[in-house]
Parts: structure tokens; sequence; C-alpha cells
């Protein structure tokens, strides 16, 4: 089969890969009908990534049809139409029954494309572990592209704003407006924010921020201009989706005292100098970390069906798997327009 193979640093190849077999009963094979390249994949693609091997095929976020099925499969079937949340899950244990399969008891929890120990997901096929739990049916009234973006990309937004405890009449900052950030920026005005500032050097991301309502500003503007609205107050909640020491920084002197920072950006930097003794004199509250798929899901797919969240918005760019190195430089570049790129088979 052709699947995209990471090979060193923005060295991603088309090449080809023995198809899946399945290793357990309860193993699911799925053929990829659409994928798409998340911001924690440059990480990878600029050689800072999670493991010392090459040759392994990345990517975390893909939709399907299921080909194949282990013995002791039963919710999923041949011929189901399914989408594959990032991390990956036992599937028995309690927190993973629960939807958190970040806290998997039996050290089953994986994301797809990191390494060779679990393959990624773009590629023709791909094998998913717990098949029962891992491949998700697509419900009615959702369609591939909106099941695509809620694999990781929307569900992060969701958990994004959740963990910044938005409440309706919140001011809230997004800071970073690639794909997460807006969806964030979405997020944050179906929760109830009165007022949204959407942070980023990138005019065209602004932009699209402030089709959603929000108030655009560069970083270097957001402090001052933050502070002339609010008098000096600053904002309730912020959310960070960068990952840089110089973002957390900002979104900790955005907020304002007993104020809420949440930081889903992943983290470029092994140490960051936080400001202890400033957070606990104003009484704030910093969560960090990452999403588990399964267990946003639940609030978000009649928000989607309902037409209240449509992520599929910021879908700009498409390209066939045979593309996949010019979809990564593409997708690198954050050139004008370029949002959400989707890689599919042919």
């Amino acid at each position: 089969m052709k699947a995209l193979r990471y090979f060193g640093p923005r060295d991603i190849r088309c090449e080809a890969m023995d198809e899946p077999e399945l290793q357990s009963d309860q193993d699911v094979i799925v053929r990829m009908e659409a994928c798409s390249i998340c911001g924690s994949d440059l990480h990878i693609y600029h050689g800072h990534g999670f493991s010392q091997d090459i040759g392994f095929c990345v990517g975390h976020e893909a939709v399907g049809e299921v080909v194949e099925v282990g013995r002791s499969v039963r919710r999923v079937k041949v011929g189901d139409k399914v989408m594959l949340p990032a991390a990956v899950g036992c599937g028995a244990c309690r927190p993973c029954l629960s939807g958190n399969v970040i806290h998997c008891e039996n050290g089953a929890g994986a994301c797809y494309g990191l390494s060779s120990k679990l393959q990624g997901v773009q590629a023709e096929y791909v094998r998913v572990p717990a098949g029962d739990m891992n491949a998700v049916k697509i419900p009615e009234g959702v369609t591939a592209e909106q099941a695509l973006m809620l694999t990781d990309a929307m569900s992060t937004a969701w958990f994004g704003a959740r963990n910044a405890d938005i409440r309706p009449g919140s001011t809230v900052a997004v800071i970073g407006l690639g794909p997460i950030g807006l969806m964030a920026v979405d997020s944050a005005f179906i929760m109830g924010a009165a007022k949204v500032y959407a942070i980023d050097p990138v005019p065209g991301r602004r932009a699209r921020a402030e089709e959603s309502g929000a108030i655009a500003l560069a970083p270097d503007e957001a402090l001052e201009r933050i502070r002339e609205d609010t008098k000096g107050r600053k904002l309730d909640c912020v959310i960070e989706a960068v990952g840089l020491d110089a973002t957390v920084d900002l979104a900790l002197r955005l907020v304002t005292r007993r104020g809420t920072v949440s930081v889903i950006g992943v983290q470029q930097s092994r140490r960051y100098a936080f400001p202890l003794e400033r957070a606990f004199a104003a009484g704030l509250t910093f969560r960090i970390g990452t999403c588990s798929v399964p267990e946003e899901l639940p609030a978000l797919f009649p928000l989607v069906q309902s037409g209240r969240l449509r992520p599929e918005r910021y879908i700009t760019h498409r390209l066939p798997l045979e593309q996949g190195a010019e979809a990564y430089r593409l997708f690198e570049s954050r050139d004008p327009g370029v949002i959400k790129t989707v890689i599919t088979p042919a």
C-alpha cells in the first residue's frame, strides 16, 4: 500500500509499505478515505519527534471504512464508516470505558504515527487496536469531513475551552489561530463568552477569527489593547494553542486575578520559568495537557449535527496521498489561505 513515511527532518515520502494485518482478535482494519495533517505532526516533520525511528507512517487524524474485523469485535462491522480518534486505549479498563484513554490502566494508551510501535493513519489502510472502542462509527447527521475534524482538532479545541472555565459572560483570549485555535474561538462563543480576542501574527488567520465574531489582534498589540479595553482588569480566561514560552508568558500576562489559563499547544521547550510567585498572588488557575478525544465526543456530536459547530469550514486544501510531501510543505508554510490540509487516497 501507499503511505506517508518519515525519514528525517522535512523528509516525508509517499512510499510503499506492507498492508497492515490483524494482530489480535480485537483489531480492525480500516481503508482510509480521508486524513489530515495536525499541527503536532509538524514537530515530527521538523525532526523534533517522539521516537528515534525512521520509516514509520505518520499521522493521527483519519476517517474510513471498516474492511476487516477480528473475531472478538462486536460494535463495528465490515462496511461501517468510522472515525479514528488520535489516541487509542485498551477499551476495557475504567478510564478507557469513560473515554479517558490518556490514563489507560493497562498500558495500551498510545497515539498513531509517533513511531513504528503504532503506525500512523496517513496511508491507504490502518490497523486499529481494540477496534470496538478506537474505531468510532460516524453518527447520522455528521459528514465525513466533520468527523475528520473531530478526530483531534475540534475535540482538542473544545477541551481547551472547557479547561479555561469559560462561562456565560466570560471575556476570553485565544492565542494562536491555527485550526485548533480558530475552533477554540468558536467553542468559546458556544460556551457563552461575551467577548473573544483572537491573537496571531498572520493577518489571514486573524481575518478568519473575525468572521466568527472575535476581536483579532497581532501579538505585539494584544496586551496594551486588552488592558485598555478592560480598564486594566484583563481577561477571565485565556487559551494558549501554540506551545512556545513566549505565548505561554503572554497568556499569563493577559489573564485577570482568579482567572484561568488553559494551555493546549504542544510544548516545544524542556523548561519554562513559570512565574509562580505572581500566579500565587493572583490566585490563577493554570491547566495544561492533552485531549482524550472519546471524552469530548458526546458533547460535540449534537453541536455538529445541529449546525452550531462547523469545523469543516476550516479545511482549505485537499491533496492526494501521492502529494503528501507537498501537503506537509504547504501546511508548514502558513501561506495566506492555508488553514487545514486534507489528504485523500486518490
